[in-house]
């Protein structure tokens, strides 16, 4: 019987290792190749038995690479990229049409989703891949060709390209302000409505955090008649649209409710937010005519999708 010219481990248990040793934590590798933390510590097991060393020192708390385990990071990572960048390309060939755009669930809901028939009609002979994640993803390994990042100013990434800042503003639906019985048309008569908060950890004393509005408008001490919480902010927003309470918006991504009429601004008050949304390019989006079509697409509907600025104050947090 011939010998296998190969006596390799699995692909799939090498990813493991890699992942496991750029963050040393078995549970930040399974997060991140969504798997259980217990599958990835078996796959790092068996790898370790196939080679024959140990790759990891399991200290308390703690994970450290062995000097086994550097060398065999650097031939894996190598590795893997060359590989990766292989497939790219082979895949780039084979979906000359296609492209991927990956953004937050906010954006891609109440901005891009509702825009995005204009561009299929500019270009019907390219097929869009939306992923809408939370999550950071990682272009090269995710095949995606072009990200629209929500970040702050001093943590743009190099090379990015900035599509537009934000303000925010309480808003809510138009019968909230129209009512014969508890009308929304001073900050004061927030204490006879609900406040829509955004529920996520790091909210407070920011500009998301009511506690801070409350503050912008001169109400500190004001009781408002109810709190309602949510995980996503484009489901705090539908809230809103419904009629269910007072939302903070984020302008630009609410222009068009307020153009259409599905959410009115109360007040004369305006906040000039922290954080922007910037454009950023895989290594195999920067070369596909299909993403400079996409983007200056993306510019021309912020130019012509700007609302006429509002007669409010605006301050900074």
């Amino acid at each position: 019987m011939s010998k296998r010219r190969y006596d390799l481990p699995p692909l799939g248990f090498v990813q493991g290792f890699e992942a496991a040793a750029r963050t040393l934590s078995f549970t930040k590798a399974a997060e991140e190749l969504f798997l259980t933390q217990s599958a990835v510590s078996r796959q790092i097991k068996t790898l370790e038995e196939h080679l024959g060393v140990q790759l990891f020192e399991r200290r308390h708390r703690a994970l450290a690479l062995t000097d086994d385990g550097k060398a065999f990071q650097r031939i894996a990572a190598d590795v893997l990229d060359r590989l990766q960048s292989s497939i790219n390309q082979m895949r780039a060939r084979g979906a000359e049409n296609q492209l991927s755009v990956t953004t937050v669930t906010g954006f891609a809901s109440l901005w891009l989703i509702p825009r995005l028939k204009r561009f299929t009609r500019l270009y019907p002979h390219i097929d869009v891949h939306i992923v809408a994640n939370d999550k950071l993803l990682d272009l090269e390994r995710g095949m995606i060709d072009l990200a629209i990042r929500y970040t702050k100013t001093e943590r743009v990434a190099p090379g990015a390209e900035r599509l537009f800042d934000e303000d925010i503003l309480p808003v809510c639906h138009p019968s909230l302000v129209a009512s014969n019985v508890t009308p929304l048309r001073r900050p004061r008569d927030l204490a006879h409505h609900t406040l829509l908060h955004l529920d996520y950890h790091g909210a407070r004393k920011t500009w998301f955090d009511w506690g801070t509005w409350q503050t912008v408008l001169g109400i500190e001490d004001l009781k408002p008649a109810g709190h309602l919480y949510f995980s996503r902010y484009d489901q705090l927003i539908q809230a809103a649209m419904a009629g269910q309470g007072v939302a903070l918006g984020v302008s630009p991504l609410i222009n068009e409710a307020i153009r259409s009429g599905s959410l009115v601004a109360p007040f004369d008050k305006q906040v000039a937010g922290p954080h922007g949304y910037y454009l950023v390019r895989s290594s195999a989006g920067q070369a596909k005519p299909q993403v400079a079509d996409f983007v200056a697409w993306l510019h021309e509907e912020v130019r012509e999708g700007a609302v006429a600025e509002p007669l409010m104050d605006t301050v900074d947090l």
